[in-house]
């Protein structure tokens, strides 16, 4: 794919989603975290519900770790995997304790040291409280990215990533990141992508097959 591509596939996905930001709702860097670490398997509009209260409840790292695990745990029920991530989050919040000083750490390869957080969260972390230029690649930014070619249909996680921050300018790679996701999100669904009225269509690899006219079959009648 040729940089002129790129680039086009880059304006026209902004053209249409030029406001595309972080849909996890939050007010510092550690309730973004927790945000984050919950949204595994789980949609954005769910966490909001359950972080209203959570946040509420919850301000620092000592306050989730003043409950017993089982309080939390039906704090977060309505989360997929709420026991894991409950466990995650008190782990979490000691090592914060002890080694960070109750904050959480603005570097990469730090954030990935706690409990519950892996590439992607401490991409989104870095890139959204932090502002450093990043791409998080979750199922939204994998699905659209594999679609268009931008990288290729066996590519790992990590290979999207690093493909991406390739072809991309290092300064619009946060931005990148959230209108990819608008667009996985409310465009190029997973079941249901809305092929006819892409303007990237001819670029997409699904769209064609979907858009490609089926062989009528001949009906054979009896005389």
């Amino acid at each position: 794919m040729t940089q002129k591509t790129v680039r086009h596939i880059l304006d026209t996905i902004g053209e249409l989603y030029p406001d595309a930001h972080c849909e996890l709702n939050h007010s510092n860097p550690f309730e973004l975290t927790i945000a984050v670490l919950l949204s595994a398997q789980c949609t954005d509009e769910t966490v909001n519900k359950v972080t209203k209260d959570l946040f509420a409840k919850y301000k620092r790292p000592e306050d989730y770790l003043a409950v017993p695990l089982e309080e939390l745990e039906q704090d977060i029920r309505r989360i997929g995997l709420f026991r894991n991530k409950a466990s995650h989050i008190h782990k979490l919040c000691q090592l914060l304790l002890d080694k960070f000083g109750g904050e959480i750490p603005e570097k990469h390869e730090q954030l990935v040291e706690l409990p519950g957080v892996g590439r992607k969260t401490a991409n989104v972390v870095v890139s959204n409280a932090f502002g450093v230029p990043a791409i998080a690649v979750d199922t939204h930014v994998e699905r659209v990215s594999k679609r268009l070619g931008l990288v290729g249909l066996d590519d790992s996680v990590l290979e999207v990533e690093k493909k991406l921050m390739k072809k991309v300018p290092r300064d619009e790679w946060t931005q990148t990141h959230h209108r990819l996701i608008f667009f996985g999100r409310y465009h190029c669904k997973a079941q249901n992508p809305n092929c006819t009225f892409c303007p990237l269509l001819d670029k997409c690899r699904e769209g064609k097959k979907r858009m490609k006219p089926q062989p009528t079959r001949k009906t054979i009648t009896n005389k």
